[in-house]
Order: C-alpha cells, then sequence, then structure tokens
C-alpha cells in the first residue's frame, strides 16, 4: 500500500499547488473540465465443474472500476480509480471463500487500482511520455507482462515508466517496486526492471526485442531474468492474409536455464481467421521449468487455466484456432494439445469457445466456455462463464 498513498499524494499536490498559483487558475479548470470520469461495469457468473472438487463452484461476481483522467496541464496529466468487486445474490459457493469447492480467483475487494501522474509534454523530446504511480502495463500479447484483464481483479504495477518513440521506432523501460495482483494474497514488494524495443520496419511487420530481470524483495534465489525476440507479420496476398508469429526467450534462474519457443501461422480468408500455432515452455532435467509470473495467464494455454504454473517436466501446447465475425458477433474455437516438454507425458486436451457481441460503443455480452480433458495431468474440468460490461 506504501505506492497507493505515494502515488494518491502526488496526485493531490499536482492539483493543489496548481490551484495555488493564481496566473494559472485558468489553465488549471480548463485541465479539470478537459479531463473525463472512468467507469467499468462488469457482471459476471462463472461455474467451475471439476473432478478434483467434492461440489460444483458458481460465483456471481459485479467488479465496479470509478475514477477520473484529467486534462493536460504544462504536459502533466493525473489520473486515479478505485476498484470494487462484489459478490451478487450470495452466489457464492467457491473456493478460497468456501471450501470443499473448486477456485474461482475473482473475490471480494476494494483498492485502490490505478493512481498516477503521466508527463508527455516535451517539445525536445517529441513522443517521449513518463509516467509515476500504480499502472497497467502491457507489453506485445501480454505473454510475458500483463494486466490479466479477464478476472475481476486486474493486476498494476507501482513504479516509473519511460516510452519513447520516433517513426517506426519504439522503446520502453520501467522500474517496478510493487505488483498488485489479482487477489490480495498476490501482491509483492518486487525490484523488477522491464526493457521493451521494437521497430516496426520489418518486412510485414515488426521485430521485438525484450529483457524482463524480476526480483522478489526478502525471498532467497527469487532472481528470474527473461531475454527475448518477438517477430509477428502479415502478409496481403490478393484475398489472402498471411499471418506469421515467430518468438524465442531464455530464462535464467538460481536453479537452471530454461528457454521458450512460440511459431504460429496463420491465413484469413473471407472475414475467416485460421492459425495453427505451438508455444514450448522448457524444462531443465525436469528440475526446473519457464516461468512467466507477471503475464495475462489466462489467455494462454488454455482457459480452464490447468497451466498457470508451468509443470517441471516443461509444456508443449499444440493449438489451432479458428475465429470469425457474423451479423455483429465474434465467434471463436480453439483446440489445445498439452504435452511434457521432457519426457513423453500426454498432460491432456482442451476445447475453448467464445461468443461475443458489442452492443453500440459502450457494452459487451457475451459466453466463453472451456472444457480440460485430463490425462497424466490435472483433473478433468469444465468452466462456463456468460458476462455483461459497461465501459465508458
Amino acid at each position: 500500500m506504501k505506492y497507493s498513498a505515494i502515488a494518491a499524494g502526488v496526485i493531490l499536490s499536482t492539483l493543489g499547488f496548481s490551484g495555488a498559483v493564481h496566473a494559472e487558475d485558468d489553465a488549471f479548470i480548463t485541465a479539470l473540465k478537459e479531463g473525463k470520469p472512468l467507469l467499468n461495469l462488469r457482471l459476471r457468473h462463472e461455474e467451475v465443474d471439476s473432478d478434483g472438487a467434492a461440489e460444483d463452484a458458481q460465483a456471481l461476481t459485479l467488479r465496479t472500476r470509478l475514477g477520473y483522467q484529467s486534462g493536460t496541464l504544462h504536459g502533466f496529466d493525473v489520473m486515479g480509480e478505485f476498484e470494487d468487486t462484489r459478490i451478487v445474490g450470495k452466489v457464492d459457493n467457491f473456493a478460497p471463500h468456501m471450501t470443499g469447492y473448486p477456485v474461482i480467483a475473482d473475490p471480494e475487494v476494494t483498492e485502490l487500482n490505478r493512481a498516477a501522474v503521466r508527463y508527455t509534454g516535451s517539445d525536445a523530446l517529441d513522443g517521449l511520455v513518463a509516467t509515476y504511480g500504480r499502472q497497467r502495463i502491457i507489453y506485445d500479447n501480454a505473454r510475458f507482462v500483463g494486466n490479466v484483464g479477464w478476472r475481476q481483479d486486474e493486476q498494476t504495477f507501482d513504479g516509473a515508466r519511460i516510452d519513447y518513440g520516433i517513426s517506426d521506432f519504439s522503446v520502453s523501460a520501467a522500474h517496478l517496486t510493487q505488483v498488485n495482483g489479482i487477489t490480495p494474497g498476490f501482491d509483492a514488494n518486487v525490484t523488477n526492471n522491464l526493457f521493451n524495443a521494437s521497430w516496426a520496419g520489418m518486412p510485414g511487420g515488426s521485430l521485438t526485442a525484450y529483457a524482463y530481470l524480476l526480483e522478489t524483495d526478502n525471498v532467497t534465489d527469487s532472481q528470474n531474468d527473461t531475454y527475448g525476440v518477438r517477430y509477428a507479420g502479415a502478409f496481403d496476398l490478393d484475398a489472402v492474409k498471411l499471418l506469421l508469429t515467430l518468438e524465442g526467450a531464455q530464462q535464467e534462474v538460481e536453479a537452471g536455464d530454461t528457454d521458450y519457443y512460440f511459431a504460429e501461422l496463420g491465413a484469413e480468408v473471407a472475414g475467416v481467421t485460421v492459425k495453427v500455432a505451438q508455444e514450448v515452455l522448457g524444462s531443465d532435467d525436469g528440475m526446473v521449468a519457464f516461468q512467466t509470473p507477471l503475464a495475462t495467464k489466462h489467455a494462454f494455454n488454455g482457459w480452464a487455466d490447468q497451466f498457470l504454473a508451468t509443470p517441471a517436466d516443461g509444456l508443449k501446447d499444440s493449438f489451432v484456432s479458428v475465429g470469425t465475425k457474423l451479423a455483429g458477433f465474434k465467434m471463436a474455437a480453439v483446440y489445445h494439445d498439452f504435452q511434457a516438454e521432457e519426457g513423453s507425458s500426454d498432460y491432456g486436451t482442451e476445447t475453448n469457445l467464445l461468443l461475443a457481441r458489442p452492443i453500440g460503443k459502450h457494452y459487451v455480452v457475451g459466453l466463453k466456455y472451456a472444457d480440460y480433458s485430463a490425462d497424466d495431468f490435472g483433473t478433468d474440468t469444465q468452466k462456463l462463464w456468460a458476462w455483461a460490461e459497461l465501459k465508458l
């Protein structure tokens, strides 16, 4: 909570200082008037049927985010946002809220979700953005750094971040002191340094290089350093658009070194996108596996969340996805086959289905389903979500 207080204090002191300077009254009032409210409401019902629990879990929760984003004053702007998750109608049969049920990671919580001051006003360095405070950070596809936006309580970060972009080149660096996880028990004091640089001048797309240097304070041998390169491109060939993504990374921890590989080939034809891909999170002789502690993990390796932590023998995820839009609906289907990277274990398979529809500019409704069939890892698990969301 130390950065919550610091960030809130920065906001209040910035506003107070500006208001005290009489010559700046008009500019200060203009910055307030040019600001905008921040509002997001998401009502979601989740059901979980797992062979590993005696009962089926159910949760009906309402997530509310309410905040304010100011206009710009002398190149600075400030924002603050509170977040509250409540159980609705006493639909609360889930762990850890109640024992004997599968986990649904949407506990009741009220917190300061974001509070930051940002500078964007340098004429000498056009394209520079500096942010300090509690903030949302998403790099690339969120495989290594993301906000876990699917959960009701999103992941945010306390620290300082600098972004700079010019022409086809962009670079971002961040120093983090706290990770605010998806439940209060996942909060951690850290010393994390993140670097991400991208060049959009590659044929068909962009090339990104990154280094994520992580360490949890007061935890012995917690250093986790990941270095990687990612290419993402698209090629228009008359009626067909070819899609290609390639990525590789190496991770160094005290117990050993592991590798990460991702390859995806896709085609978009007549509004239908088909992709085949394989993602490999390596293992060092079954002793330690490649991990992504700051990732939006729900978006990867199946929506049933069986592989939020990579098994010691690593993970090889081979999958095919099909997506399209029809009558305003977004539809997607994904099939995963999971195997160990080290050894010959067949972990299991999973089918994911999604149906979602925006209504106007501010509303979305959706259904989502995950069915994990276990072989050598975990237990058979089915999950179903239905939600409605309002966003300003």
